[in-house]
């Protein structure tokens, strides 16, 4: 078994913290359970560029007990737990290609050490496992059945890919299923990326100005937690629909021109390129924050930024204050890398147990169905996204309605009214 991290005997640790997260993701113990027994899976290969976190380890383990031989990478460099990469190796014997704070060189590398294997299935997290497959031979991906795509991000890539004609194998977009994007993105996302503000700066939110860049499913449960925390949000947006209801839900809205004068912290969860850019931090009050949430660095133009600092110091761990030529100082959070995988520990795992839930759930699809399917992206199927769902209500005890005959008559019918 091949696999590259940072130290083996880091295992312990990390098996106790996959232990915890399993605790907490009953839909995918299920699954586990099923899968178990069922072996859908059984001998295929699975090449995943997924975050190396806790609940990535317990998906793990359900690939693995479906049959698959399963080989990871992180899909960012700063992502990573090395106990959770050194538990993967040294418990279930998966071959985990992943470091905390690998440079962009092992980074590629590490994704071509999975795609090495030549999978039949592939896993990303960003699109850049699925984007490095299209730039080598033909004989890595031939064998490639389908695969799944977790963020906006990638989702948004691997459509522009579609649209051209140019992607090789079917997609299911995980992301874009209800029982994700509703709920990972939003509650994950809004929890976790407070989490890592306040790890990497000990700062009170109460009381600031905190600026969210983008009012999507990330940007709406961002803005939710800092209201929660007593912050005053502003949010910027390009979409006039999303800034109307911004502004419906309570929040100040504004050109992020006009953000920049009186924010004290700033968040990107675009998924865009230079959302904030030199002309911004300019403007900036002394002592300001900047991070991003978004799954890449591209959303603040650190570049920029550098060009116009006359000095920088690492003052705290993921913490680089920036004086500015001006003489303020901009603190610059992670590299601009993701926030709340940086600094933190990702999202929930009773969050992930859903999001993770669709991965499973839609690599079992792919087995069953690829046949049928066409080089395009796909949508989670519509009962797998109802099933998560059910069994996840149904493990915190909570029971719903069911429509009675009469009910579902007048709901198929045209007839009946006033």
């Amino acid at each position: 078994m091949h696999y590259d991290i940072k130290d083996i005997n880091l295992a312990k640790k990390g098996s106790l913290r996959i232990e915890w997260a399993r605790n907490n993701m009953p839909v995918l113990e299920l699954i586990f359970q099923r899968f178990k027994k069922e072996r859908p899976l059984k001998g295929l290969k699975i090449a995943a560029c997924l975050h190396v976190t806790t609940e990535t380890g317990v998906l793990a383990s359900v690939l693995k007990a479906a049959g698959a031989e399963v080989h990871i990478c992180a899909s960012n460099p700063l992502s990573t737990q090395d106990d959770v990469a050194a538990a993967l190796v040294k418990d279930l014997q998966i071959s985990i290609f992943a470091i905390k704070g690998e440079d962009t060189k092992t980074y590629h590398k590490h994704i071509k050490s999975v795609l090495a294997i030549k999978p039949d299935i592939t896993m990303d997290d960003g699109a850049d496992l699925v984007s490095a497959a299209h730039r080598v031979s033909y004989t890595v991906h031939r064998n490639i059945i389908g695969g799944t795509e977790e963020t906006t991000t990638g989702v948004i890539r691997l459509k522009a890919l579609s649209k051209e004609g140019k992607l090789r194998y079917p997609i299911i977009a995980v992301n874009d299923a209800l029982t994700k994007h509703m709920f990972d993105n939003r509650y994950g996302t809004g929890q976790s990326t407070i989490d890592g503000i306040i790890r990497a700066t000990n700062k009170l939110l109460a009381g600031a100005n905190f600026v969210v860049c983008g009012y999507g499913w990330c940007g709406r449960g961002l803005a939710m937690r800092a209201q929660g925390m007593g912050a005053n949000v502003i949010i910027t947006e390009i979409s006039a629909l999303k800034a109307l209801e911004a502004v419906m839900d309570g929040y100040r809205v504004m050109p992020i021109k006009e953000a920049a004068k009186i924010g004290n912290v700033f968040v990107t969860v675009t998924g865009d390129i230079n959302v904030i850019r030199k002309e911004h931090f300019i403007l900036m009050k002394d002592g300001a924050i900047v991070c991003n949430s978004g799954h890449f660095n591209v959303e603040l133009d650190i570049s920029a930024l550098e060009k116009i600092s006359v000095r920088k110091k690492l003052i705290r761990e993921f913490t680089v204050e920036h004086t500015l030529k001006n003489g303020r100082k901009v603190y610059l959070l992670a590299e601009g890398r993701l926030i709340n995988l940086a600094s933190a520990e990702g999202h929930p795992a009773q969050v992930m147990d859903m999001s993770f839930a669709n991965q499973a759930l839609s690599a079992e699809y792919i087995v069953k169905n690829y046949k049928r399917l066409e080089k395009q992206v796909y949508n989670v199927p519509e009962d797998i996204d109802k099933n998560i769902a059910a069994l996840k209500l149904k493990s915190m005890g909570i029971k719903i309605d069911t429509l009675t005959s009469q009910q579902k008559k007048y709901l198929s019918s045209w007839e009946l009214g006033t």
